[in-house]
């Protein structure tokens, strides 16, 4: 049930059911989530150190299965070879990574042709051809450097006019650019197969039971990103569903753990998977993720349910636990869930899952990964003006936070947790062999495409291991795709500096524990956190955490309280408000509702304004400029301090949503330092003119003179 809370005017702000009482373990979740990266770091320290002689061990291990790679050769087929030969340190792997990455938000086809001669024609392709030992890569590499020659405009073929791009380019200039844009659709199907398992769940299982998958386990993820609209969430929900019974027939009576199992994004199954809709998810997404699991659990497989972005996750777990509790699914211990590393929360969350398998009496299975999402995550918060970020600022410290989790993973017992590490660096594989000592109930995990020469010497030596195997047609691909070039494709990726004969050995399997111990400071450097983002001239807009819940509540409570007050408003003169017969105002999103009064100014009150106005302009004109950027300074904190009065302000008046009113007050808040900043820094770097003597004059800061104006509506605050 959704409650309210009334006002003196009659009208109420409607909240979503408060969530459930906080246990003390979500509660620790939440404070990790605020926590300072420093003393984050001090934390996963402590609980991933081990003992030298332990070390020894891993860097040992370590050793052994990078030179094992490395006498294979470099990679020879799959997103490994790609990533290797177009790494994000040549201007061709910085055109693949904007030609895909704009892919995703181009609406129309001539935007695309324009896209592609920009970032295909000028590079270099033909410098690639031949260097990598994968037939896929130098089919790829010979089809972008004839696309790129035949982009080019006809006088950078003179020297060559007979050779196959310029022949393909005269044909170019009688067909049209259309043709070139379907040949590089018709390259991004072609990519498809070395980053997607299957078009179809049927596809990927016949590819799953090839000599070359049959030794590995399968998690099928259907592809596509979150649903927009309630038929895309049926889709997906119909295309999980088939993939079940798939899938389950496949699994021809294997055990649970042993058998394939099928992964769910929660943003694929309803629009609004967002904390603010936590109610409705909860009425909504939650029976469509049990009438899943329960397929899962009738079809004797895994279902787990994958790791999307941060402010998202206390909903997971709500819905996770909720699914947990249900009857209908008792018993069984195939179901799962994503816990990223990278996330400052990600060992609390362990502790709630360990202690949720034990209230719930049932095994869950628990995918340790170390994140996907961190480039948005930093910029998401960033935008926000958050405290802090979610996740760590250093990769080095989302490794040690991967060993902190798996350690943490391993002592919650096999009877309440099945480890799944999904990982693709050798260190880290060394150091779970290390964690699990004897112990045979958990499994290694890889992508699809990626990590073959590492995972086989695993298998090898009998540890199970599961492919993250996409499902899906290239439309879907590209979402997909990015998110994998920005994890793997940097120059410091483990997956491109274990096949590189440059790096030293024992420098890309160097302990991240010790690394950490040593960074100062602690966080990176070059990331500020977010409210520092503009110093040192101005500090950011303090925003909310709108995904916290204690945050929510807080704001919650204030903004009730203002829209308890009725709102007055009426003419200023020299300081003092003008009384007089006021016209009542209406609610725009309900004129039915009374939301005050104001009383409107005449001309007459006009002139008095502009007259006082006047008066006092000297004095003010003689104020300096810094004393005025400092007054603007102080706004700006007021604003910061009363946002819930001015945010309930904006949202009666103008019927603006809570994180809308939120954007306008931090909008006047940066105004207003900006400005600030500006006369500061015109203040200390005058501009100086020659004076009558020869001498050199000081302009003063001032002002412009008095004046009455309108200011617009639609931003009130701001403007």
């Amino acid at each position: 049930m959704a409650h309210a809370r009334p006002n003196l005017n009659g009208m109420s702000l409607v909240f979503a059911d408060p969530p459930p009482p906080e246990t003390r373990l979500r509660a620790a979740i939440a404070a990790a989530n605020r926590r300072d990266e420093t003393e984050a770091d001090a934390l996963i320290l402590a609980a991933a150190r081990l003992a030298p002689e332990a070390d020894r061990r891993i860097r040992e291990t370590a050793h052994r299965l990078v030179a094992q790679v490395r006498d294979n050769g470099p990679p020879r087929g799959g997103i490994d070879a790609f990533l290797h030969e177009y790494r994000l340190s040549t201007p061709e792997g910085v055109a693949l990574m904007c030609l895909a990455e704009a892919l995703l938000r181009i609406p129309d086809s001539d935007t695309i042709d324009r896209l592609i001669r920009d970032k295909i024609a000028a590079a270099d392709w033909q410098s690639h051809l031949g260097h990598s030992g994968s037939l896929f890569v130098n089919a790829s590499t010979w089809a972008l450097m004839l696309t790129g020659r035949l982009l080019r405009p006809d006088n950078a073929d003179r020297d060559a006019p007979h050779d196959l791009g310029h022949a393909v380019q005269r044909f170019v200039a009688r067909s049209g650019e259309p043709m070139v844009r379907q040949a590089v659709l018709a390259a991004m199907r072609i990519l498809r197969r070395q980053f997607v398992m299957g078009r179809t769940i049927d596809e990927a299982l016949e590819r799953a039971g090839s000599p070359e998958h049959r030794k590995y386990r399968h998690s099928y993820d259907m592809l596509g990103e979150a649903a927009r609209t309630a038929a895309d969430a049926e889709r997906y929900h119909a295309a999980y569903a088939a993939a079940i019974a798939a899938i389950g027939n496949a699994a021809a009576g294997r055990s649970v753990e042993e058998a394939p199992s099928v992964s769910v994004k929660l943003s694929a199954l309803h629009p609004r998977y967002e904390a603010a809709q936590r109610e409705r998810a909860m009425r909504e997404l939650l029976p469509r993720l049990a009438d899943l699991a329960e397929r899962a659990r009738n079809a004797g497989i895994g279902l787990t349910i994958d790791a999307e972005e941060a402010d998202r996750l206390d909903l997971s777990l709500d819905l996770f636990e909720a699914l947990a509790a249900m009857a209908p699914l008792a018993g069984w211990n195939g179901l799962g869930l994503a816990v990223q590393a990278y996330q400052k929360r990600a060992p609390a969350v362990i502790d709630w899952l360990t202690d949720l398998a034990a209230r719930t009496k049932r095994r869950l299975m628990v995918r340790l990964v170390k994140g996907a999402y961190w480039d948005s995550e930093i910029k998401r918060a960033q935008e926000r003006g958050l405290a802090t970020y979610p996740v760590y600022t250093r990769k080095v410290a989302t490794d040690v936070s991967y060993l902190a989790c798996a350690r943490r993973l391993f002592a919650a017992g096999g009877a309440a947790i099945y480890p799944q590490f999904a990982t693709h660096n050798a260190h880290t594989v060394a150091a779970v062999l290390e964690f699990a000592g004897e112990r045979r109930d958990w499994e290694f995990q890889r992508l699809h495409g990626m990590g073959e020469a590492l995972h086989d010497q695993l298998i090898e030596i009998g540890r199970p291991c599961r492919v993250y195997a996409p499902v899906g047609s290239h439309e879907d691909l590209l979402a997909y795709l990015v998110r994998r070039l920005l994890e793997n494709g940097a120059n410091a990726s483990f997956v491109n500096r274990i096949v590189d004969e440059r790096q030293p050995i024992d420098a890309i399997i160097a302990d991240p524990v010790a690394t950490l111990a040593k960074a100062e400071p602690k966080a990176h450097p070059n990331i500020p956190l977010p409210r520092d983002l503009y110093r040192p001239e101005r500090a950011n807009s303090a925003g909310i955490d709108l995904a916290d819940r204690e945050a929510l509540a807080e704001l919650c409570d204030g903004l009730a309280q203002a829209l308890a007050t009725p709102a007055s408003a009426g003419p200023i003169v020299a300081g003092g408000e003008i009384a007089g017969g006021a016209e009542l105002v209406f609610g725009p999103a309900d004129q039915r509702r009374q939301i005050g009064g104001v009383v409107t100014a005449d001309a007459a009150q006009v002139e008095a304004a502009l007259a006082a106005a006047s008066r006092a302009a000297p004095g003010w004109d003689r104020t300096p400029a810094m004393e005025r950027a400092a007054i603007l300074e102080r706004a700006a904190d007021i604003y910061e301090r009363d946002r819930a009065a001015l945010m309930a302000l904006i949202i009666r008046e103008g019927g603006r949503t809570i994180p809308a009113a939120l954007s306008e007050l931090r909008e006047a808040a940066d105004y207003l330092r900006y400005y600030a900043a500006r006369a500061r820094a015109d203040f200390a770097a005058p501009l100086v003119l020659p004076g009558p003597t020869g001498e050199r004059n000081r302009i003063a800061l001032h002002g412009r003179g008095v004046f009455a104006c309108i200011s617009p509506w639609n931003f009130p605050l701001a403007i």
